[in-house]
């Protein structure tokens, strides 16, 4: 019988304005909802790690324990094992995986987290029965993914309109589920977990400073990234609206009175004995 298997394409891709972003995650501004269940002996499957920011973090907290990281593109593991070794850590390995089809023993790990990843697979569902067969009786399943359609921002802006239109689209257009957090409790009872605590968070821009680096990474990335590609490829739009989006960004930006939250939705699942 064949193997599931990832079907969706990653929206986003790995462009520096991308990369901008996921370096800043910690395990403090990303995963909060899950570090007053860590201990510090826990075996650690970390799911989607990128750059591999949250992944080291999480190797402190289990100084006695251990963390697998991993990712479906191979490039972007070597980022992720210079992160560990400037940080000299020496728990913490990585490996290219498919969250579909995980490589692991049935249980193996204390938990298993994945941060902004249901968002970009083709079946989340069947991606939480992997990560329930991994995780050891008792452990955790941890989930953190946003919901675009419950972003908002002020002021009102067309254009930034036009950019939460364009970009679901091109999410959805790739396989994915963009408005993923306001689900992520619907498939994980579907998936068969049955003690699912379901909670919520922001992230929030509003200083200067917040307000240029966050609208600066999106005008960006709306002109340089993977997703500009797929965007005017898949026929979404014209360079011109992308343009125009970008600048949209760069105009919120300069607002005194800008300020923009991310709803997240997170869930914490113990697994059956």
């Amino acid at each position: 019988m064949s193997r599931p298997q990832e079907t969706a394409i990653y929206t986003h891709g790995h462009h520096e304005s991308v990369l901008r972003s996921h370096t800043w995650r910690t395990a403090a501004n990303s995963a909060a909802y899950l570090l007053g269940s860590l201990k510090p002996h826990m075996k650690i499957l970390d799911i989607g790690c990128g750059p591999g920011t949250i992944t080291a973090d999480l190797a402190e907290l289990v100084p006695q324990g251990h963390v697998t990281g991993v990712d479906q593109a191979p490039g972007i593991l070597e980022q992720a094992r210079a992160t560990a070794t400037q940080r000299g850590l020496d728990n913490v390995d990585f490996a290219v995986a498919d969250v579909h089809a995980l490589d692991f023993p049935d249980d193996t790990f204390c938990v298993v987290h994945a941060h902004q990843v249901l968002q970009h697979v083709g079946d989340p569902v069947q991606a939480l029965r992997e990560m329930r067969r991994v995780t050891k009786p008792t452990g955790f399943i941890a989930v953190r993914d946003s919901d675009y359609a419950a972003m908002t921002w002020y002021p009102a802006s067309r254009g930034m309109d036009e950019w939460l239109d364009l970009y679901r689209r091109v999410a959805r257009a790739n396989g994915g589920e963009p408005d993923a957090g306001r689900r992520l409790k619907s498939w994980a009872l579907r998936a068969g977990l049955t003690d699912v605590t379901a909670t919520s968070s922001t992230w929030t821009f509003s200083t200067p400073e917040e307000r240029a680096w966050w609208s600066g990474l999106w005008a960006d990335r709306t002109l340089a990234s993977a997703y500009a590609e797929r965007a005017t490829e898949g026929g979404h739009a014209t360079p011109e609206q992308l343009r125009a989006v970008s600048e949209a960004w760069r105009e919120w930006g300069r607002r005194e009175d800008g300020w923009f939250s991310v709803l997240h939705a997170e869930i914490l699942c113990r697994k059956d004995v």
